[in-house]
């Protein structure tokens, strides 16, 4: 497993998710762009590449409220290795979209995959029925009733068997394509990583705290989750006011019972982490201080004011991803925000690198934690998030004292933004530095990938190759070295 603060492992890497690569089809996929990208970032002498979730997204496209904890989001499945298979007539791959080229695929999987196809998918099933058949199922009857899982018929919603029977053998085909799309999803994805990987470019992922509420997770082990008998939450995830909002932030996930998962060895938790550990080398774990307390909300209230701190388990759950993981989790906690000496002791207990934002940098008091000389090596330190405004962005709107006082901190460089804070992230003593991919094309704000607290015209942003200067990856890999970055080639 990759450890983070091994000696030598002093690094840098881009934050790009894999919808944001260019190419024709309606979003970025594991085709020939993201071997491009990679190939990109070997060029720059960059060893990280840093996206969101995966998994299959719902109506709003946030990649932190997917369909699955485990699945793979099929819109980013590339369909030219599909048509080289010759599974299907490329004539009819002309008239159909993604999804239907991909159900046509499957037909022609069925009449004339070779033995060895057949024993891959095969294969591929039996290794991850742990989430699959849940998954496909759960999938296969919301394509059928297009609602979220507690408005089905009460025999489905609460899972009786033999509705279960019944349901699996009349949508026994829609349940077989949807496991040969997940075996498609996850072939691309770790040809992906294998490239990556010989080209020594790990991939960083991403795990929310959270599971959606209507999620095949919710609906396959109720027992887990804090739900009133119809299935609603009786209380939801969020967080406080604060400085931010008056009213704090209310996901609306459902909460855990933490007392049902620790009493069966938190069996969710090491699911979950075995398919991340497939996908990627190392992965952020979104809101951490949710292990240490969580901000219980009624379900009943608009906004998270009406909460309340709740304690969690989350020594108890680390010392038992230890016993299975091993003493070196390759993990980064999101410990953003507010953070609490009580969470700050669990990251450290267990080793975890935090992370260090530095337009969070600029508030005039010394003891900012963001600030480079109060870094520290077990960190991962960025110029900023997906939720975060770009560099150029945040730089010009910024107050006409503060701007001032980040061009004096940073020397009054000559260099126009966003490359004075790139080359103060790289300086930093962090062991791994990642840049947005805006931040490296110099984008604003207009480019951003997220405005947390709304849910229209987020997650769409692409990068096109005419905006890559064709001297960028010497650039960066300039910088990169002067930083004591570089990945050898």
């Amino acid at each position: 497993m990759t450890k983070l603060t091994a000696p030598g492992s002093r690094r840098a890497g881009v934050l790009l998710h894999i919808t944001s690569l260019p190419g024709d089809s309606a979003t970025g996929e594991l085709g020939r762009e993201a071997y491009n990208f990679v190939d990109f970032l070997v060029e720059s002498g960059l060893r990280v590449w840093q996206m969101l979730p995966v998994g299959p997204t719902q109506a709003d496209n946030s990649p932190y409220q997917t369909a699955s904890a485990h699945a793979g989001n099929p819109a980013l499945i590339t369909l030219e290795p599909v048509l080289d298979q010759g599974w299907i007539d490329m004539s009819e791959a002309l008239s159909h979209d993604k999804c239907g080229v991909l159900k046509q695929a499957w037909q022609g999987f069925k009449q004339i995959a070779s033995e060895d196809e057949r024993n891959n998918l095969n294969r591929f099933v039996a290794d991850q029925q742990y989430w699959l058949e849940d998954y496909a199922l759960f999938q296969a009857l919301h394509d059928e009733w297009h609602q979220p899982w507690w408005q089905w018929p009460e025999s489905l919603r609460v899972r009786e068997p033999g509705a279960l029977a019944e349901a699996r053998a009349r949508l026994s085909d829609e349940i077989s394509y949807l496991r040969f799309e997940q075996y498609l999803f996850f072939s691309q994805w770790l040809a992906l990583k294998s490239y990556a990987n010989g080209r020594g470019v790990e991939l960083f992922g991403d795990m929310p705290i959270f599971v959606a509420h209507d999620s095949a997770e919710v609906w396959a082990q109720p027992q887990l989750f804090d739900l009133e008998a119809n299935g609603m939450p009786r209380v939801v995830a969020g967080v406080p006011p604060d400085y931010f909002s008056e009213t704090g932030q209310r996901w609306g996930n459902p909460l855990y019972r933490w007392d049902v998962m620790q009493s069966d060895g938190f069996a969710f938790w090491i699911d979950r982490l075995k398919t991340q550990h497939l996908l990627f080398d190392l992965l952020r774990i979104d809101h951490f201080r949710g292990f240490e307390a969580y901000w219980e909300i009624p379900a009943e209230e608009p906004n998270a004011v009406n909460g309340r701190w709740v304690p969690a388990p989350g020594e108890a759950l680390f010392e038992r991803l230890k016993e299975v993981y091993g003493d070196k989790l390759p993990l980064v906690a999101e410990d953003l925000g507010v953070i609490t000496p009580e969470v700050d002791a669990l990251r450290q207990q267990f080793a975890l690198p935090g992370m260090k934002i530095m337009q969070f940098a600029f508030s005039g008091e010394p003891d900012n934690p963001y600030l480079p000389f109060n870094h520290s090596r077990d960190s991962v330190v960025y110029t900023g998030t997906h939720d975060n405004d770009t560099t150029l962005g945040w730089y010009t709107s910024l107050d006409d004292d503060t701007r001032c006082y980040v061009d004096e901190y940073l020397g009054r460089p000559k260099e126009v933004m966003p490359w004075p804070l790139i080359r103060r992230t790289l300086a930093s003593i962090a062991d791994l530095a990642i840049i947005p991919m805006q931040d490296l094309l110099a984008l604003g704000g207009e480019h951003r990938m997220n405005m947390p607290g709304t849910t229209e015209g987020n997650w769409t942003w692409r990068y096109s190759w005419d905006q890559v200067e064709e001297d960028l990856a010497e650039r960066i890999e300039r910088r990169v070295a002067m930083y004591g970055r570089l990945a050898s080639k």
